[in-house]
């Protein structure tokens, strides 16, 4: 029953994120450095910090994280690497549509975030380990379908109906950034997992097992957001566009920063009920170690279910709408293998 219930916080919290992007549709006139970052700062700064402020007060935060400074410095330096994977992850979108940019991104992601930290704990050729292969090689399966369906669905459109779903379409570009996305967006869950120590003596220092994760989960983002802030005052600099929002009228700057917030709180939803689902697992369990193949999986699924409502379907043929159902069949199959055994 608390494996289920743990499922079903991190299913409502993948819901949330798969559909961050759509509130990002409805901003007007600024230039895309501008919203990236204005997005950040409520996803990755904002939103955070008061996950973090349900487990801890600040004075408690910083007295952690200062006994713990080389999980925290780790778990930054982690987060500054998936900062790369953010940047090349919004551009995946761009490329290749919700779709199949997260389809693949994503799926990059849950086998290299799953299986890197099982390595480090000396646990992937174990029994426990093995049966964490076993789950992440069903995920990968489900993920290659619906990719298959993407490049199915590439072929039987037309240039001027791939426009039309996604205005920027281009599926080699997009590919190859999706891939490096998923590459260094692996890295969240490694810097995750480097914050242990913090979240075990959040435990031990009496917070809650349904918050004890959230103050980690800063630490990450904070990392993330330097690489983006870094990034977009460079893009800000190359394109003229630092007084874009300034000059932004009254309306245009509150519809933006509304739908810049909802964004946030939307991709922010995915970590935090992460932290809440794996309270209900059982420590140390396979269901534990592929959590975080749950949260990309569900990912993948919401994502497409998005997709299919945004009509980046339509036009793409029996066949691939036959392959992307089947792809989504087996990544929810995958959520139950670790309790088969």
């Amino acid at each position: 029953m608390n494996t289920l219930i743990g499922l079903l916080i991190i299913a409502v919290g993948s819901m949330g994120q798969s559909s961050s992007y759509v509130p990002i549709n409805k901003i007007k006139e600024w230039s895309w450095e501008n919203f990236w970052l204005t997005q950040g700062v409520f996803a990755w700064l904002i939103f955070p910090f008061l996950g973090a402020l349900l487990a801890m007060t600040l004075p408690d935060m910083i007295e952690i994280y200062s006994s713990n400074s080389v999980a925290s410095l780790q778990a930054i330096g982690y987060g500054a690497l998936w900062g790369v994977g953010g940047l090349t992850f919004g551009l995946s979108m761009r490329f290749l549509g919700i779709a199949l940019g997260q389809s693949v991104a994503l799926g990059t992601t849950a086998a290299l975030g799953t299986l890197i930290p099982s390595m480090i704990n000396g646990e992937l050729f174990s029994p426990k380990g093995l049966i964490l292969l076993l789950a992440v090689a069903v995920t990968l399966i489900g993920i290659a379908l619906v990719g298959y369906a993407g490049s199915l669905r590439s072929k039987n459109m037309s240039e001027e109906e791939k426009r039309k779903a996604i205005k920027d379409f281009a599926l080699k570009k997009g590919l190859l950034i999706a891939l490096l996305s998923g590459v260094m967006s692996a890295c969240f869950n490694l810097g995750l997992n480097a914050g242990i120590p913090i979240r075990e003596a959040a435990v031990a220092g009496g917070v809650s097992d349904l918050f004890a994760q959230n103050p980690v989960t800063l630490l990450v983002t904070t990392g993330g957001f330097i690489t983006n802030l870094i990034y977009c005052l460079y893009m800000n600099r190359k394109n003229r566009t630092g007084g874009e929002i300034k000059k932004s009228s009254s309306s245009v700057f509150s519809n933006n920063i509304l739908f810049c917030a909802l964004a946030g709180l939307l991709w922010y939803s995915q970590f935090f009920g992460l932290g809440m689902g794996q309270s209900f697992f059982e420590p140390g369990s396979v269901m534990m170690a592929f959590s975080w193949s749950i949260l990309m999986s569900l990912n993948v699924v919401f994502s497409n279910v998005w997709g299919i409502i945004l009509k980046e379907w339509k036009g793409a043929g029996k066949r691939a709408v036959i392959y992307l159902a089947l792809g989504m069949a087996v990544l929810i199959f995958s959520l139950i293998i670790p309790n088969l055994f």
